[in-house]
C-alpha cells in the first residue's frame, strides 16, 4: 500500500476544528481553581485513576501541555475565552513551580519553562516572561561539573539532559540571553563524547538486560537530533559527527525494504516489535531524519524520513492495529503522534497523500473519540502496551486529551494554507511552525 492509495476513512460527521472544540469541553470539566490559578485533573472520571503518577505541572500529563493547547485554541478561534483558560493555568504555573525538583523537559520545569514562555509571548504578559527566565536561571545554576563534563540528571537521552539542552536553546533564543546557550553547548559536548547508541535501558518493562532502544524519547535517535541541533546552532562539527554516528546505527539497526523502513523498538531479540508513535517509533526517529536534513541540506536524510513514513503507512493505517501500534492515541505512542509526522511531512515535501493521509488518521481518532455523558471528546486508551487492562482517559499533553486535540488543531492548519496561523511545538518537533507545503507538488 502507498500513500498515494490512502483516502480518509469514514467517521463521525466532525472537522478536526470541531473535534478540538469538544475535546476543550472535556477539559474544562476537569478544572480546579484555587488561589493561584488553575489546573486540571489527570483523569476526571469518578474513581477513575491517570495513566501516570501525578505530575501536575509537566508538559507531559499536567498544566503546562493544557496551557500550550488553549493558547493555540484561542490562536486558531478567536475565542478570548481561551485564553483565559490559558492564563489562568499559566499564573498557577507562575505560582508554583518552585514546588518541583524535576528539571526535565516532558516531566519537569523545562517543560514548565516552555509553557511559561508561550503564555508570556500570547498573553504579553511580562509576570509570565520573568518566571520563564527564572526557570532557565535555575537550571542553568543547578547543573553540576563533572570529569566528563556538565549535566543535570546524566541521561543523555530526551527523557534526560536531552530535553533540558533543548528547552535552553529555546529559552536562549527566547531572552537573547548568551548563558543558556552556553550551559546547552556544554552539556551537549559531554553527551558528544559518549559513545553511540549509548546507555542501556534493560529492565523496563520487562526488557532484557542488554536491550538498547534506538528511538526517539529515550533512546539513540533522540540523541542524534539533539546532536543535529547543535550542530545547527553551534556548527561545531563534533555534534555532526555524533549525530551521524546516531543516525548511523539507527539505520544498521533498521528493517528495509522497497523504499519503507521500520525500526525496532530495541535490540537485540526484540522480534517483531516496531512501535509506530514518537516515543520510540518511526514518528519520533523520522524527526531525528529531518533534522538532519534540515541543518546540512542532505537528501539522503529527507529520503529516510520518507522511508519510515512508508513503513507507517504499510504496517499502521487504521483500523489496523499491531503490537507497535495498539490502543494508544496519545501523541506519546498512539495516532494523534502521527497525524503530527504526516502534517510535518506534508509541510516539508508539499505532497497531497501525506495530508491525505494525516486525514485518515484524524478520522480514525475522532470515530474512537468517547462522548458518554455529553461532557465532551476523551480517548480511553491502554497507555502501556505491556498492561492492555489498564485503561484511562487523562487530560494532559503527551499522555492525553490535550495533545490529541493539538494534533487535531495543526491538520486544521494545514487544511487551510491561504489562512496560514503559527502552530505551538515543542522543542523536540523540527517541522514548520507555519505549516504550509515548501515544496507545491501536482502529484500526491
Amino acid at each position: 500500500m502507498s500513500l498515494d492509495e490512502l483516502r480518509p476513512m469514514s467517521a463521525r460527521a466532525h472537522s478536526p476544528m470541531t473535534a478540538a472544540l469538544s475535546t476543550a469541553r472535556w477539559i474544562r470539566s476537569a478544572a480546579v481553581d484555587d488561589e493561584h490559578g488553575r489546573h486540571w485533573r489527570a483523569n476526571p472520571d469518578r474513581h477513575g485513576r491517570p495513566a501516570l503518577p501525578p505530575r501536575p505541572r509537566s508538559l507531559y500529563s499536567g498544566a503546562a501541555g493544557i496551557v500550550l493547547f488553549f493558547l493555540e485554541l484561542a490562536a486558531a478561534t478567536g475565542n478570548d475565552a481561551y485564553l483565559e483558560d490559558a492564563l489562568s493555568g499559566a499564573r498557577w504555573l507562575a505560582a508554583t513551580w518552585r514546588q518541583d525538583d524535576d528539571l526535565t523537559l516532558h516531566h519537569g520545569l523545562t517543560g514548565t519553562m516552555i509553557a511559561l514562555m508561550e503564555a508570556g509571548w500570547a498573553l504579553g504578559d511580562d509576570r509570565l516572561d520573568a518566571e520563564a527566565a527564572a526557570i532557565a536561571e535555575s537550571i542553568v545554576e543547578r547543573g553540576r561539573t563533572r570529569v566528563d563534563g556538565l549535566g543535570w540528571t546524566f541521561d543523555p537521552a530526551q527523557s534526560g539532559d536531552g530535553g533540558i539542552v533543548l528547552g535552553l536553546l529555546r529559552a536562549a533564543a527566547r531572552f537573547g540571553e548568551p548563558a543558556y546557550e552556553v550551559a546547552a553547548v556544554g552539556a551537549g559536548l559531554r553527551i558528544a563524547g559518549l559513545p553511540v547508541p549509548g546507555s542501556r535501558h534493560g529492565g523496563l518493562d520487562g526488557l532484557p538486560s542488554d536491550a538498547i532502544i534506538p528511538g526517539f524519547l529515550a533512546g539513540s535517535a533522540g540523541i542524534a537530533f539533539l546532536m543535529a541541533r547543535l550542530y545547527g546552532v553551534s556548527g561545531d562539527e563534533r555534534f555532526l559527527r555524533a549525530a551521524r554516528s546516531g543516525a548511523g546505527f539507527v539505520r544498521e539497526v533498521s528493517v528495509t525494504a522497497d523504499g519503507r523502513a521500520l525500526v525496532p523498538h530495541h535490540v537485540p531479540s526484540s522480534g517483531e516489535l516496531y512501535y509506530a508513535g514518537f516515543c520510540s517509533g518511526a514518528a519520533g526517529v523520522a524527526r531525528m531524519f529531518y533534522e538532519l536534513h534540515r541543518v546540512t541540506g542532505d537528501l539522503d536524510d529527507l529520503d529516510w524520513m520518507e522511508r519510515l513514513a512508508h513503513g507507517v503507512v504499510d504496517s499502521s493505517a487504521p483500523p489496523r492495529r499491531t503490537p507497535g501500534y495498539w490502543n494508544s492515541a496519545c501523541q506519546c505512542c498512539g495516532t494523534a503522534g502521527l497525524v503530527e509526522l504526516f502534517v510535518g511531512l506534508w509541510s516539508v515535501t508539499g505532497r497531497a497523500s501525506c495530508l491525505e493521509f494525516a486525514r485518515t488518521l484524524a478520522a480514525d481518532l475522532v470515530a474512537r473519540a468517547d462522548d458518554h455523558d455529553g461532557r465532551g471528546y476523551r480517548w480511553y486508551q491502554a497507555y502501556r502496551r505491556v498492561r492492555p487492562g489498564e485503561v484511562s482517559a487523562d487530560t494532559g499533553y503527551m499522555v492525553g486529551a490535550a495533545g490529541i486535540g493539538a494534533a487535531l488543531l495543526h491538520l486544521d492548519a494545514a487544511g487551510q494554507p491561504d489562512q496560514a496561523r503559527r502552530v505551538l511545538l515543542l522543542p523536540d518537533n523540527p517541522f514548520p511552525v507555519l505549516p504550509i507545503p515548501r515544496i507545491t507538488t501536482q502529484n500526491g
